[in-house]
C-alpha cells in the first residue's frame, strides 16, 4: 500500500517522522513531495526508504492514501494540481478548511475523505489526533484509524466540533510548552539551572496528566489533594488566580477557535 504525504513542513514532516518512527515503512511505501528539496533530503537522509519528489502530481499518482499537509491558503491550489481519483483516500491536514470547501478543490463529490489534525507530538508517537470523516467505508475508517492510532491517541468527532478540539489539542500543545517555560524560567530565578528546572518542570506534568489518565478524576480532585491547609500550594493556586490564569487559558482557547 502506497502512501504520499504532500507538503513536509512542521507538520507534513512530524507525521512522516512519525510513521518511520514507528516502523510503518515495512507496510507501506511512502513518499513525500514538497517544494523544498533541502526539507526532502533531510529527511531522507534520516530515513532510507523515503521516496521524494518535488512533483506533488508525481507523488500522488497511484497512491492509496494521500495526506495533502500544506497550509490553508495552498490546500487549493496544491490539491487541484493533483487530479486523484475517488478510488484514492483524502487524507486533509489543513485546519479550517471544511468537507465542502474540499469537494470543491477535487471535484469529486464521492471522493473518501478525512479531516485529520494532529499535534507535534505525533513525531514520537504521542499525539492527540482528531479526525472526522465522510464518504468512507467502514474498512476504511479502520486503515485510517490504524494509521494514526500507531503515532497516539485518536478521536473522531463530528466536523461541527473540529475548530474547539483543534484549539484544544493542536494549538494547546504549545499553550501547555508555554506553561513549562515559565515554570522553567521561575526555577532558574529561584536558583535552579536551567537542565535541573527543565527536568523538575517536564517530569512533573508527566506525572500530572499520568494521575489524571490512570485515575479518572477530574483535575479538582487532584489538586485538592496537594493543597493542605495553609500549606505553601494553596497560596500559589490562589496567586494564579488572583492574575486571571483560568481566564488567560480560557481565552487562549477560544481566540485559537
Amino acid at each position: 500500500m502506497k502512501i504520499a504525504i504532500i507538503g513536509v513542513g512542521n507538520m507534513g514532516g512530524a507525521v512522516c517522522e512519525g510513521l518511520f518512527n514507528k516502523g510503518m515503512d515495512a507496510h507501506y511505501q511512502i513518499t513525500a513531495s514538497d517544494a523544498s528539496m533541502e526539507k526532502l533530503e533531510m529527511l531522507k537522509q534520516r530515513f532510507e526508504k523515503l521516496e521524494i519528489t518535488t512533483d506533488n502530481y508525481k507523488a500522488a499518482q497511484g497512491a492509496d492514501l494521500v495526506i495533502v499537509a500544506v497550509k490553508p491558503w495552498l490546500v487549493k491550489p496544491v490539491v487541484g494540481e493533483l487530479h486523484m481519483s475517488e478510488n484514492q483516500i483524502y487524507i486533509s491536514i489543513a485546519a479550517g478548511v471544511d468537507f465542502a470547501q474540499l469537494q470543491s478543490f477535487t471535484g469529486l463529490e464521492h471522493q473518501p475523505m478525512f479531516r485529520v489534525i494532529p499535534n507535534t507530538a505525533i513525531s514520537d508517537q504521542q499525539s492527540m489526533t482528531l479526525i472526522c470523516k465522510c464518504n468512507n467505508t467502514p474498512e476504511q475508517e479502520a486503515l485510517v484509524t490504524s494509521l494514526f492510532a500507531c503515532m497516539g491517541q485518536v478521536l473522531y468527532i463530528p466536523e461541527s466540533k473540529m475548530a474547539a478540539g483543534t484549539a484544544i489539542a493542536s494549538c494547546g500543545i504549545a499553550y501547555a510548552l508555554k506553561y513549562i517555560e515559565a515554570c522553567i524560567q521561575a526555577g532558574i530565578e529561584l536558583g535552579l539551572t536551567a537542565k535541573e528546572a527543565r527536568q523538575l518542570t517536564n517530569q512533573t506534568l508527566i506525572g500530572a496528566t499520568t494521575l489524571l489518565n490512570e485515575h479518572g478524576e477530574h483535575p479538582a480532585v487532584e489538586i485538592e489533594k496537594v493543597c493542605t491547609p495553609g500549606g505553601i500550594t494553596i497560596k500559589g493556586i490562589n496567586q494564579l488566580e488572583h492574575s486571571g490564569f483560568t481566564s488567560a487559558v480560557i481565552n487562549a482557547m477560544k481566540a485559537s477557535k
